[in-house]
């Protein structure tokens, strides 16, 4: 894992409470154009609060909230896309650049033990695209999707994690 600075990084179960804080750090506008792949519209607070309700009552999705000295900084979880087990995250926008994408990814991939598991990215998503390979990513194949933030069909970029 790269050095967080004396800082203390952990993962706990997503609850209900943590949705207001999921909600308010996907605000960002540039952030949901980096990541490409988001919902429609960023700002509706009860579709966001139904859509992570139903992540949180389907007990085959992996979900953990990301804390930094105890304050939650984002989340991660593992779900199946395409019937592939797919890695997700998000990191308030607020700490990026920090290593926590890359150790995060890190601990919760050690808690899962699955393999071989899938992520999908924008192809010009550099940071994330680097947040993978750190983490045993490698180039598994393309593809295109529509991106609500984009407004356009962009490539993504289809890793996969062996071991």
């Amino acid at each position: 894992m790269e050095p967080l600075c004396d800082q203390s990084l952990t993962l706990r179960e997503v609850t209900e409470a943590d949705l207001p804080i999921f909600f308010t750090q996907q605000l960002d506008k540039s952030a949901h154009e980096m990541a490409a792949f988001t919902v429609k519209d960023p700002e509706d607070r009860d579709g966001f609060i139904a859509h992570w309700t139903r992540i949180l009552n389907n007990d085959s999705i992996v979900k953990r909230a990301i804390l930094l000295n105890g304050q939650i900084v984002g989340n991660v979880s593992c779900f199946e896309l395409f019937g592939l087990p797919t890695i997700g995250y998000w990191i308030d926008k607020s700490f990026w650049g920090k290593g926590i994408a890359t150790n995060a990814l890190t601990l919760f991939l050690e808690d899962l033990g699955l393999r071989p598991v899938y992520a999908r990215v924008a192809h010009d998503n550099i940071g994330s695209i680097r947040v993978l390979e750190k983490n045993g990513f490698q180039p598994f194949g393309i593809d295109r999707a529509y991106s609500e933030a984009r407004s356009e069909e962009v490539e993504e970029l289809i890793l996969i994690k062996h071991t």
